[in-house]
């Protein structure tokens, strides 16, 4: 009723922007959401409401940009949402991460290649999700002083890469990179002071 309410007060006000598809989108959200969570189904919700979200970013680029499918830079980590909870405990699990991590790479990566081939942008979105393997692992070992060694080399890296990209004349990665040393810097020093103690 609220839906149908909210579109007839749309029509009725003559306005040629369809703005009843924002309260509409979101009441069908809350209703899905609040109907599959006291069942207790969460797959279902977690697609139902994936469908939905896409939809919603489908109509407004079409609506706004229709010339540019910005969309298929949004999509792709809300189709993660249904995915992640369908696989359970098992989306907790190193493998899982790798292969999440090396799709999400692929999939900007072409999208980097079709749309702005003259920027590799698609390396934001990678220093990102790697650490979500990176993450894993260490965790799982609880490694905490090799994880910040592996973690401030991805930094340093991602720093680097930025600096060739953008702009190769002038040398600034050194700057960040000389803050992000006393991560793994401190860790030692507090490991050895428990040793010590």
């Amino acid at each position: 009723m609220t839906i149908l309410f909210l579109m007839i007060v749309n029509l009725l006000t003559g306005s040629d922007y369809p703005w009843s598809i924002y309260p509409l989108f979101a009441i069908l959200i809350g209703a899905i959401s609040i109907v599959f969570g006291v069942m207790g189904r969460h797959k279902q919700q977690a697609i139902y409401v994936t469908a939905i979200l896409i939809l919603f970013l489908v109509i407004l680029n079409i609506m706004h940009t229709p010339n540019f499918p910005w969309f298929l830079f949004a999509i792709y980590p809300i189709v993660w949402w249904p995915i992640l909870i369908s696989l359970g405990t098992k989306a907790k699990s190193i493998q899982i991460a790798i292969i999440g991590s090396v799709c999400t790479i692929i999939y900007y990566f072409i999208l980097n290649m079709f749309f702005a081939p003259n920027y590799l942008w698609f390396i934001y979105p990678t220093f990102a999700v790697l650490w979500w393997p990176l993450s894993v692992f260490h965790a799982k070992r609880k490694s905490f002083y090799l994880y910040s060694i592996h973690g401030s080399i991805l930094i340093s890296l991602f720093f680097i890469f930025v600096n060739i990209i953008s702009s190769p004349d002038t040398i600034w990665a050194i700057y960040p990179i000389f803050a992000v040393l006393w991560w793994p810097l401190s860790m030692y020093y507090y490991f050895k002071k428990e040793k010590q103690s």
